[in-house]
């Protein structure tokens, strides 16, 4: 199983990616997670991640692409990853279909969690008093909901139009949320 799970940030995309990861016994790959470690243990990636992450604004296209293609590659992928947090504006989707082509490999679904405005703002205010994460100030968190609608939130479309989407309520849950995304992927797979 290859699939992307999308929606704004404190939609629940990395908890949902985990559980269908230990469902499907997948890597759930997370380009947040991977540039956290990084600037956690002050890499030189780490830093110029930190240089963008504290302003509010997303990691340029071309970082993140070099770290996700090489993830992709790595032996655990072999039998299939969720990819949470990319691909997030047109290029990025280019930028993955020619990785998969280079692998030899084709996406079976694209999961995007919905849930309202308020609902995510109050989730990561949550989360930031949680984790103590510098990046989700209330500005960086309304700068990041507003690059998503206007860059990322398009991107379903594409996928819509490819006949791999499946849309699934983000809120209410969290074990039901997970049942039914994996109903709709063994019935859309099946159905493929």
């Amino acid at each position: 199983m290859r699939l992307l799970i999308m929606g704004p940030q404190g939609v629940g995309k990395g908890t949902q990616a985990a559980l269908l990861a230990t469902h499907y016994d997948i890597p759930a790959i997370s380009t947040g997670d991977i540039f956290r470690y990084n600037i956690k243990n002050k890499t030189p990636l780490g830093l110029e991640a930190l240089s963008y992450t504290d302003k509010g604004e997303l990691v340029p296209d071309t970082l993140t692409n070099t770290i996700v293609k090489d993830r992709l590659a790595m032996d655990d992928t072999a039998n299939g990853w969720i990819l949470d947090g990319y691909p997030r504006n047109a290029a990025q989707v280019e930028a993955l279909d020619a990785m998969l082509a280079d692998l030899g490999q084709s996406l079976d679904a694209v999961v995007a969690l919905e849930a309202g405005r308020d609902v995510l703002l109050e989730r990561m205010a949550k989360r930031a008093k949680e984790q103590g994460r510098s990046d989700d100030t209330p500005e960086a968190i309304a700068k990041r909901l507003e690059t998503y609608e206007k860059e990322t939130a398009p991107l379903l479309d594409i996928y819509k139009d490819r006949g791999l989407l499946i849309t699934v309520d983000g809120v209410g849950d969290v074990d039901a949320i997970s049942q039914t995304i994996i109903e709709k992927l063994d019935a859309n797979v099946k159905a493929s």
